[in-house]
């Protein structure tokens, strides 16, 4: 086992958890979100993602951040609400995280090691970048944050990790 997958979450609700028991140990979309970013329409396709693939052992998981222009400043409640109630989403969100910094949470120091598509590798650009993780944890493909999530690029990294 990973230590991506044994390192310590908290959900939006509160429960203490780790990365791999959020997951279910299946291969995840892993996303910081905003609620007030320009980007936030992306949670309408990472919800469609994980209403395609969920079904094939597949999840999202959102990490809500404020480090980008305070564009997530709700409480938990309100942020639940606000995913809910605007973009009906149903797969798992953390409480509010730090993704990049001192403070970045240990799943983001972890997955910030790993390079996108041109190589790069550091600390996320923005609200909305995706990783994508295996069922072992091995982190497989980065998406920056105007990488629609349906973007034929992440639907194949997808597909690629599912039966």
């Amino acid at each position: 086992m990973s230590d991506l997958l044994d390192a310590p979450v908290t959900t939006l609700q509160g429960e203490q958890t780790t990365f791999g028991a959020l997951t279910g140990g299946r291969p995840a979309l892993v996303v910081n979100v905003a609620s007030r970013c320009g980007l936030t329409p992306q949670y309408s396709q990472l919800e469609a993602l994980q209403e395609e693939y969920g079904p094939r052992g597949f999840t999202v998981v959102g990490f809500p951040c404020n480090q980008f222009m305070g564009q997530e400043p709700g409480t938990a409640e309100e942020i639940e609400a606000f995913c809910s109630t605007t973009y009906g989403v149903t797969f798992p969100l953390t409480e509010k995280t730090e993704v990049n910094g001192a403070a970045a949470h240990p799943v983001y120091q972890r997955l910030t090691e790993t390079p996108d598509a041109g190589g790069e590798a550091g600390d996320v650009q923005w609200n909305f970048e995706k990783f994508l993780v295996d069922g072992d944890g091995s982190v497989v493909a980065r998406f920056r944050p105007r990488t629609q999530p349906d973007a034929p690029e992440v639907r194949t990294a997808i597909e690629a990790l599912l039966p």
